[in-house]
């Protein structure tokens, strides 16, 4: 089954692609609708890089249960626990594995967050059952 992109961006990628049963998310930051970095510290950008991951996911039909593995890039590492408590609270149970690390970022942003999920494929299924 060939890939499925889903949404699109300014920039050429795709927030969301679905290849069998994974979904993998492209790097979110904390961007509102309007195209603006939201105003605030880590936990609010935190909050809307985690809606605009969630967002991502229900482009290829997911959500954050089906999140198996995020990245998360903080600009700086003194902001992880701030970080993490919001996280936190948008994995309540079962959380991802995950991989944070402190980087520069492409724009002035205090975080950025990718995400790999898996949701069998129910298009694919229906296929095999016919």
């Amino acid at each position: 089954m060939p890939k499925q992109c889903f949404g699109t961006s300014h920039v050429p990628l795709s927030p969301a692609v679905r290849a069998g049963d994974m979904v993998y998310v492209s790097g979110q930051v904390p961007v509102g609708s309007d195209g603006v970095v939201v105003k605030g510290g880590i936990a609010e950008q935190t909050e809307q890089v985690l809606s605009n991951v969630k967002a991502a996911l229900a482009l290829a039909g997911c959500t954050m249960d089906d999140v198996v593995k995020t990245t998360v890039w903080l600009e700086d590492a003194r902001d992880f626990g701030a970080f993490n408590a919001v996280y936190a609270r948008h994995f309540p149970k079962d959380p991802p594995a995950r991989t944070t690390v402190e980087s520069r970022l492409m724009i002035d942003i205090k975080i950025e967050v990718e995400a790999v999920a898996y949701r069998p494929d129910v298009t694919k299924a229906d296929a095999d059952a016919i």
